[in-house]
Protein backbone atom coordinates (compact mmCIF):
# COMPACT_ATOMS: atom_id res chain seq x y z
CA UNK A 1 0.00 0.00 0.00
CA UNK A 2 1.26 3.62 -0.85
CA UNK A 3 0.54 5.59 2.16
CA UNK A 4 1.53 8.63 0.76
CA UNK A 5 -1.42 9.08 -0.85
CA UNK A 6 -3.67 8.36 2.19
CA UNK A 7 -1.80 11.75 3.66
CA UNK A 8 -3.86 15.13 3.42
CA UNK A 9 -1.39 17.54 2.76
CA UNK A 10 -4.14 19.87 4.42
CA UNK A 11 -3.65 18.92 7.70
CA UNK A 12 0.21 18.10 8.06
CA UNK A 13 2.11 18.53 11.33
CA UNK A 14 4.60 22.04 11.17
CA UNK A 15 6.94 20.86 13.06
CA UNK A 16 7.72 16.74 13.58
CA UNK A 17 9.93 15.79 16.88
CA UNK A 18 12.08 12.24 16.93
CA UNK A 19 12.99 10.30 19.61
CA UNK A 20 15.77 7.48 17.70
CA UNK A 21 15.27 4.47 19.94
CA UNK A 22 16.45 1.08 19.49
CA UNK A 23 20.06 1.20 17.56
CA UNK A 24 21.70 -0.58 20.67
CA UNK A 25 18.89 -3.88 20.64
CA UNK A 26 18.79 -3.87 16.82
CA UNK A 27 22.64 -4.38 16.78
CA UNK A 28 22.65 -6.60 19.82
CA UNK A 29 20.35 -9.10 17.79
CA UNK A 30 22.40 -9.22 14.90
CA UNK A 31 25.26 -10.39 17.20
CA UNK A 32 27.30 -7.00 16.84
CA UNK A 33 27.95 -3.84 19.15
CA UNK A 34 26.04 -1.27 19.62
CA UNK A 35 27.78 1.26 17.38
CA UNK A 36 26.71 -1.26 14.26
CA UNK A 37 22.98 0.29 15.25
CA UNK A 38 24.31 4.05 15.47
CA UNK A 39 25.43 3.42 11.89
CA UNK A 40 23.04 1.52 10.28
CA UNK A 41 20.77 4.56 12.16
CA UNK A 42 21.86 7.58 9.48
CA UNK A 43 19.69 5.76 6.45
CA UNK A 44 16.54 6.34 8.95
CA UNK A 45 17.73 10.13 9.14
CA UNK A 46 17.95 10.23 5.75
CA UNK A 47 14.92 8.51 4.38
CA UNK A 48 12.69 10.41 7.24
CA UNK A 49 14.43 13.80 6.10
CA UNK A 50 13.45 13.02 2.29
CA UNK A 51 10.14 12.14 3.26
CA UNK A 52 9.47 15.00 5.47
CA UNK A 53 10.13 17.56 2.54
CA UNK A 54 8.63 15.96 -0.07
CA UNK A 55 5.21 15.98 1.86
CA UNK A 56 5.93 19.39 2.94
CA UNK A 57 6.77 18.97 6.95
CA UNK A 58 8.01 22.26 7.67
CA UNK A 59 10.68 21.17 10.96
CA UNK A 60 12.03 17.87 12.05
CA UNK A 61 13.96 17.78 15.31
CA UNK A 62 16.03 14.72 16.17
CA UNK A 63 16.89 13.54 19.79
CA UNK A 64 20.76 12.50 18.73
CA UNK A 65 22.30 12.47 21.86
CA UNK A 66 21.62 13.29 24.96
CA UNK A 67 23.62 14.85 28.32
CA UNK A 68 22.76 11.45 30.02
CA UNK A 69 24.69 9.70 27.24
CA UNK A 70 27.85 11.29 28.19
CA UNK A 71 27.97 8.67 30.55
CA UNK A 72 28.15 5.49 28.33
CA UNK A 73 31.40 3.95 27.92
CA UNK A 74 34.01 6.20 26.64
CA UNK A 75 34.54 3.71 23.70
CA UNK A 76 31.05 4.20 22.83
CA UNK A 77 30.69 7.75 22.98
CA UNK A 78 34.06 8.58 21.18
CA UNK A 79 32.59 6.59 17.86
CA UNK A 80 29.48 8.04 18.55
CA UNK A 81 31.45 11.74 17.94
CA UNK A 82 33.45 10.41 15.31
CA UNK A 83 30.25 8.79 13.03
CA UNK A 84 28.44 12.49 14.01
CA UNK A 85 31.45 14.17 12.42
CA UNK A 86 31.09 11.49 9.41
CA UNK A 87 27.57 12.17 9.21
CA UNK A 88 27.57 15.77 9.38
CA UNK A 89 30.42 15.67 6.47
CA UNK A 90 28.33 12.96 4.26
CA UNK A 91 25.03 14.40 4.72
CA UNK A 92 25.51 18.19 4.31
CA UNK A 93 26.42 18.32 0.90
CA UNK A 94 22.69 16.95 -0.13
CA UNK A 95 20.56 18.89 2.31
CA UNK A 96 22.22 21.69 1.21
CA UNK A 97 21.41 20.62 -2.38
CA UNK A 98 17.19 20.12 -1.40
CA UNK A 99 17.01 23.38 0.40
CA UNK A 100 17.45 21.80 4.17
CA UNK A 101 18.50 23.46 6.45
CA UNK A 102 21.03 22.18 9.94
CA UNK A 103 20.97 23.78 12.94
CA UNK A 104 21.56 22.38 16.37
CA UNK A 105 20.43 22.89 19.76
CA UNK A 106 21.84 22.29 23.80
CA UNK A 107 24.92 22.02 25.28
CA UNK A 108 27.02 22.43 22.23
CA UNK A 109 30.06 23.36 23.69
CA UNK A 110 30.57 20.22 25.45
CA UNK A 111 31.13 18.29 22.13
CA UNK A 112 34.50 17.96 21.24
CA UNK A 113 35.89 20.40 18.82
CA UNK A 114 36.25 18.85 15.53
CA UNK A 115 32.80 17.81 15.76
CA UNK A 116 31.86 21.62 16.35
CA UNK A 117 33.79 22.96 13.58
CA UNK A 118 31.60 20.04 11.20
CA UNK A 119 28.52 21.34 12.65
CA UNK A 120 29.19 25.01 12.53
CA UNK A 121 30.86 24.55 9.10
CA UNK A 122 27.16 22.81 7.83
CA UNK A 123 24.72 25.60 9.76
CA UNK A 124 26.83 28.36 8.29
CA UNK A 125 26.25 26.63 4.51
CA UNK A 126 22.28 26.12 5.23
CA UNK A 127 21.67 28.83 6.64
CA UNK A 128 19.70 30.71 4.12
CA UNK A 129 18.00 27.33 3.13
CA UNK A 130 13.70 27.19 3.64
CA UNK A 131 12.31 24.42 2.68
CA UNK A 132 12.56 22.05 5.88
CA UNK A 133 14.52 22.97 8.83
CA UNK A 134 16.35 19.60 10.58
CA UNK A 135 17.20 20.39 14.48
CA UNK A 136 19.38 18.15 15.62
CA UNK A 137 19.47 17.82 19.25
CA UNK A 138 23.11 17.49 20.89
CA UNK A 139 24.50 17.36 24.60
CA UNK A 140 21.18 18.44 25.08
CA UNK A 141 18.82 17.60 27.92
CA UNK A 142 15.19 18.98 28.51
CA UNK A 143 15.70 19.81 32.37
CA UNK A 144 19.20 21.44 31.41
CA UNK A 145 17.40 24.06 28.80
CA UNK A 146 14.99 24.91 31.84
CA UNK A 147 17.62 25.30 33.87
CA UNK A 148 19.60 27.11 31.46
CA UNK A 149 16.63 29.22 30.66
CA UNK A 150 16.29 30.86 34.03
CA UNK A 151 19.55 31.48 34.18
CA UNK A 152 19.03 33.39 31.39
CA UNK A 153 16.23 34.90 33.14
CA UNK A 154 17.46 35.26 36.66
CA UNK A 155 20.72 37.41 35.09
CA UNK A 156 18.40 40.02 33.78
CA UNK A 157 16.50 40.13 36.92
CA UNK A 158 20.08 40.47 39.15
CA UNK A 159 20.95 43.22 36.40
CA UNK A 160 18.01 45.04 37.05
CA UNK A 161 16.53 45.10 32.96
CA UNK A 162 13.69 43.01 33.68
CA UNK A 163 11.01 42.48 36.63
CA UNK A 164 10.10 39.31 38.22
CA UNK A 165 6.31 40.34 36.85
CA UNK A 166 7.55 40.90 33.52
CA UNK A 167 8.10 36.49 33.20
CA UNK A 168 5.43 35.06 31.14
CA UNK A 169 5.41 32.26 28.97
CA UNK A 170 6.42 34.27 25.84
CA UNK A 171 9.32 35.12 28.02
CA UNK A 172 10.63 31.66 28.68
CA UNK A 173 10.25 30.31 25.53
CA UNK A 174 12.20 33.02 24.00
CA UNK A 175 14.80 31.58 26.45
CA UNK A 176 14.79 28.25 25.24
CA UNK A 177 17.03 26.71 22.78
CA UNK A 178 14.43 26.23 20.14
CA UNK A 179 13.39 29.88 20.67
CA UNK A 180 13.06 30.02 16.50
CA UNK A 181 11.01 27.01 16.57
CA UNK A 182 7.04 26.54 16.74
CA UNK A 183 6.10 23.66 19.66
CA UNK A 184 6.06 20.13 17.77
CA UNK A 185 2.63 19.38 16.76
CA UNK A 186 3.86 15.44 16.31
CA UNK A 187 6.39 13.31 18.55
CA UNK A 188 7.62 10.07 17.38
CA UNK A 189 9.51 7.34 19.57
CA UNK A 190 10.56 4.36 18.36
CA UNK A 191 11.46 1.14 19.61
CA UNK A 192 8.23 0.50 21.74
CA UNK A 193 9.83 2.11 24.68
CA UNK A 194 6.57 4.51 26.10
CA UNK A 195 8.41 7.61 27.77
CA UNK A 196 9.60 11.38 26.64
CA UNK A 197 13.10 10.51 27.75
CA UNK A 198 13.92 14.09 28.84
CA UNK A 199 13.31 15.60 25.49
CA UNK A 200 11.49 18.98 24.69
CA UNK A 201 9.41 18.96 28.03
CA UNK A 202 8.60 22.51 27.67
CA UNK A 203 7.65 22.57 24.17
CA UNK A 204 5.45 19.00 24.08
CA UNK A 205 2.57 20.37 26.45
CA UNK A 206 0.31 19.46 23.85
CA UNK A 207 1.84 17.61 21.24
CA UNK A 208 0.35 13.93 19.76
CA UNK A 209 2.76 11.45 20.79
CA UNK A 210 3.05 8.57 18.21
CA UNK A 211 5.02 5.78 19.72
CA UNK A 212 5.86 2.38 17.24
CA UNK A 213 7.84 -0.88 18.10
CA UNK A 214 10.28 -0.25 14.89
CA UNK A 215 13.93 0.20 16.24
CA UNK A 216 15.03 3.20 14.81
CA UNK A 217 17.40 1.75 12.26
CA UNK A 218 14.51 -0.14 10.28
CA UNK A 219 12.74 3.05 10.24
CA UNK A 220 12.01 4.22 7.08
CA UNK A 221 9.66 6.49 5.12
CA UNK A 222 6.44 4.17 5.23
CA UNK A 223 7.16 3.92 9.08
CA UNK A 224 7.02 8.18 8.77
CA UNK A 225 3.87 8.05 6.86
CA UNK A 226 2.14 6.23 8.82
CA UNK A 227 2.66 8.44 12.41
CA UNK A 228 1.60 11.39 10.02
CA UNK A 229 -1.85 9.22 9.22
CA UNK A 230 -2.14 8.39 13.05
CA UNK A 231 -1.91 12.04 13.58
CA UNK A 232 -4.66 13.42 11.10
CA UNK A 233 -7.01 11.16 12.52
CA UNK A 234 -7.03 12.95 16.10
CA UNK A 235 -8.86 15.66 17.19
CA UNK A 236 -6.37 18.48 18.66
CA UNK A 237 -8.48 20.13 21.33
CA UNK A 238 -5.62 21.97 23.37
CA UNK A 239 -7.67 21.67 26.71
CA UNK A 240 -10.94 22.51 25.23
CA UNK A 241 -14.48 21.27 24.54
CA UNK A 242 -15.09 19.17 21.53
CA UNK A 243 -17.49 21.65 20.32
CA UNK A 244 -15.31 24.23 21.60
CA UNK A 245 -13.08 23.61 18.93
CA UNK A 246 -15.26 23.36 16.57
CA UNK A 247 -16.33 26.53 16.77
CA UNK A 248 -12.77 27.96 16.83
CA UNK A 249 -12.06 26.13 13.29
CA UNK A 250 -15.29 28.12 11.88
CA UNK A 251 -14.45 31.37 13.15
Amino acid sequence: MDLKQHINEEKLPDHVALIMDGNGRWAKQRGKERIFGHENGVEAVRDTVKAAAEIGVSYLTFFAFSTENWCRPHLEVETLMDLLVHAIGNETPELHKNGVRLQAIGDLESLPELCREKLNEAMKLTEKNTKLIVTVALSYSARWEIVNATRKIAEKIANKTLSPDQIDEDLLHAAMETASLPDPDLLIRTSGELRISNFLLWQIAYTELYFTPVYWPDFRREHFYQAIIDYQRRERRFGKLNKQVAVSKNL
